[in-house]
């Protein structure tokens, strides 16, 4: 039983490579974020919060123009309905957003005031719009505290999991935070992980922990892809 959830996780995340080919074409429109000098390169391993709400918010950093990367990589477990993540920005101008990853995954930025600014969905309207315009750098944002609300396309199964990696980033960077987000501890759920879903978290830690042997100073679409290089 054990083998078979392993060779379900390999097949799943084998076929990252055709998602993330997707995304490359966004995220290559971010390359004018450049790192300036040594890049220092940090990461962390956290647990999500049990709570489905904004409140509960896994905290990802802070993002200052022309200083900080913020990359985070995760996944959306079978019956995990909304993942949140904060962070705080202290200077205004145009965030840019990548991301990588499975396809089916829905993201969106709310202000602090829980009001969407940026929604990938194509019917979003003026969201949508806003939303391209993050993934090309060109959304210009006000200092304050935000969130990131990711979830599920409408007529994704709630039991297929999501792996993604998201970034953001505001001009160029000198230093590069790396945040892997695992599912609450299973005192939180009341659930145990199944064999498969702590392969792929256990591959998602390993990856961002191998970011440290990479050469710094890296584009947006080798250090999203780099979160992945892992599973296949």
């Amino acid at each position: 039983m054990a083998d078979d959830a392993l060779s379900s996780v390999n097949s799943l995340v084998s076929s990252l490579n055709a998602s993330i080919n997707n995304a490359v074409e966004a995220i290559k429109k971010s390359q004018s974020n450049q790192a300036v000098g040594e890049v220092k390169e940090y990461s962390k391993t956290v647990r999500k919060s049990a709570l489905n709400t904004s409140g509960g918010a896994t905290d990802i950093g802070v993002i200052s123009k022309n200083t900080t990367r913020l990359n985070v990589a995760s996944t959306m477990s079978a019956n995990d309905k909304v993942d949140f993540y904060k962070f705080k920005v202290v200077t205004k101008g145009e965030l840019t957003m990548g991301q990588v990853g499975d396809d089916g995954v829905h993201v969106q930025l709310m202000n602090r005031l829980g009001r969407v600014m940026a929604d990938s969905d194509p019917k979003a309207g003026d969201n949508y719009t806003a939303f391209r315009k993050l993934q090309a750098g060109n959304l210009s944002i006000d200092k304050g505290d935000y969130t990131l609300r990711v979830t599920r396309d409408k007529g994704q199964s709630d039991k297929d999991p999501k792996n993604y990696a998201l970034q953001l980033v505001m001009g160029n960077y000198s230093q590069d935070y790396d945040t892997v987000a695992k599912p609450p501890a299973k005192g939180d759920t009341g659930l145990a992980l199944t064999t498969g879903q702590q392969a792929t978290l256990d591959g998602l830690n390993q990856a961002i922990g191998s970011m440290n042997s990479i050469p710094t100073g890296q584009t947006g679409t080798q250090k999203l892809m780099g979160s992945f290089s892992l599973f296949v």
